[in-house]
């Protein structure tokens, strides 16, 4: 492990990032349109923090070129399919055992959407599962390639970077450790209510440990295609999908249930990875991690 290294990325990662994700605070109250609006700019801003500071730390740290970090790299294909498709299989999954264990009730009448739908011009007209539908199947197709340009951010960082550099320590542990940064990373965001609005503090917890549950399956993905692409578009479908099955509940607080992030969230995460070292695609290169170090490829 290169220490100075590490120390530029962490340092580049969590000061841009915690920095962006702070300055809401500034904007007024938490539901005024600017505060929103300065919200969503400054803390998708702050998804690329991780990139930049894997950039950095390749070229200043290691001083080893760009292309280490794999970006014209893509491996195996089929990784692509698990990495768009699994995110909603796992969404749709918390969603159903949300409402089988009564943390949810299912919503067919789409309450939610009717009540958005009332408060703006000319929304009363439009029908409420005609916005259900536009919105499912723009989280499944367009929203992930969308989103997988700012999870690049993020994954040019985690797994991109970080995660290779810890593999000296094991597969085990370099897995452990990335998804713990990655948790402990969105703290200032959590604190301030997102994901968990109900129980912001026990939220950071709760984020730090769905993101080592979640940060396995990236990990995962990375090793066996050796590209961030593959984490960045499993990263999209994920942003793009983890509320889904909240179109069909009602009386849901996601920090129980109802997403992908929740508790009951963690059950199809788990069992997912359970399977993977079950049957033995992680490890992914068992004995040789520096097989799966980045290379100029």
């Amino acid at each position: 492990m290169n220490r100075k290294a590490l120390l530029i990325f962490l340092a580049v990662s969590f000061c841009l990032a915690w920095f962006l994700f702070l300055i809401p605070l500034a904007f007024g109250e938490p539901q005024s349109p600017r505060r929103q609006t300065v919200t969503m700019v400054a803390w998708t801003a702050a998804m690329w923090a991780p990139g930049i500071g894997a950039i950095l730390a390749t070229v200043s740290g290691l001083r080893r070129p760009l292309s280490t970090l794999n970006l014209r790299r893509l491996g195996d294909r089929k990784a692509y399919l698990w990495a768009w498709l699994l995110p909603p299989l796992l969404a749709i999954l918390a969603g159903i055992l949300t409402w089988l264990f009564g943390l949810g009730k299912l919503d067919l009448e789409f309450t939610l959407i009717r009540q958005a739908m009332a408060n703006a011009p000319g929304g009363e007209s439009v029908p409420a599962w005609l916005v259900v539908l536009i919105q499912a199947a723009l989280s499944l197709t367009f929203a992930p390639l969308f989103n997988t340009l700012f999870g690049l951010g993020e994954e040019l960082g985690w797994r991109g970077f970080l995660l290779p550099q810890l593999l000296p320590l094991g597969e085990g542990r370099a897995i452990l450790l990335s998804g713990l940064v990655w948790g402990i990373w969105h703290a200032p965001a959590i604190l301030q209510g997102h994901n968990y609005p109900s129980q912001p503090v026990l939220g950071v917890f709760l984020m730090t440990v769905f993101c080592i549950l979640m940060g396995a399956i990236f990990a995962w993905l990375y090793l066996r295609t050796r590209s961030p692409w593959a984490p960045a578009l499993a990263h999209g479908s994920l942003n793009a999908t983890a509320g889904l099955p909240m179109l069909f509940l009602k009386d849901v607080d996601i920090t129980y249930g109802g997403t992908v992030l929740s508790l009951i969230g963690w059950i199809g995460i788990g069992v997912f990875v359970l399977w993977l070292i079950g049957s033995k695609r992680l490890p992914v290169q068992e004995g040789s991690s520096l097989s799966i170090l980045p290379q100029n490829e």
